[in-house]
């Protein structure tokens, strides 16, 4: 059996090396093979794979096809803290209301919130993305974070809801837990009632 480890080259498929500079009368003598002058024939020269003398490449020349995940690429526009401070406490910050301030230009996939320079007063940022450093300087000037979904769905994340993950996510997870209770119950109430009618029969 083949593997790995014991695989070999077949008998005669490799040729011994050639013996170069043997006299003249060996057939590799004089110039060994590497004919007259020229950058091939200098000790160490030598052309990489693919060059053409400086010419644009075959490689560099034909089209490429394929997978290419810049297609999916996304980009968001981009806000710094120190851009949202021009706002009064309280408001409501989200993308309609920068493009009217001209902090918003260009069209992208969303709007992104950076850590850039601090906030003084607390706001409701609205937004699609956010980095780590907003978002603390957010919730530590006394505001709050809401990300939207593509679905439709705001999940708004106030510091308190932070640590319990949501305020709804402990009554599901509670809601959960009483199922099967109740079920095993329910099956223990007409197990009961079998043996007593076959106690009667």
């Amino acid at each position: 059996m083949i593997r790995l480890h014991n695989l070999r080259t077949r008998p005669g498929s490799r040729h011994r090396t050639k013996r170069l500079g043997c006299g003249e009368s060996s057939g590799h003598g004089k110039t060994s093979g590497k004919g007259h002058k020229g950058q091939k024939a200098r000790s160490g020269g030598s052309i990489r794979l693919g060059f053409e003398g400086g010419q644009m490449p075959l490689i560099r020349r034909l089209p490429k096809r394929g997978f290419n995940g810049a297609a999916f690429h996304k980009n968001y526009a981009i806000v710094n803290l120190s851009d949202l401070s021009l706002f009064k406490e309280g408001t409501l910050v989200n993308e309609q209301l920068l493009r009217k301030s001209n902090l918003v230009r260009k069209l992208g996939a969303g709007l992104k919130i950076l850590g850039g320079g601090e906030l003084k007063h607390g706001l409701t940022v609205e937004t699609d993305r956010i980095s780590a450093s907003a978002r603390e300087k957010i919730e530590k000037a006394g505001g709050t974070v809401v990300i939207r979904k593509q679905g439709g769905a705001e999940v708004s994340l106030a510091p308190d809801d932070q640590q319990t993950g949501g305020g709804e996510q402990p009554a599901v997870a509670s809601a959960k837990k009483k199922t099967p209770a109740k079920k095993k119950s329910a099956a223990k109430a007409t197990s009961k009632k079998k043996k007593s009618s076959t106690k009667k029969n």
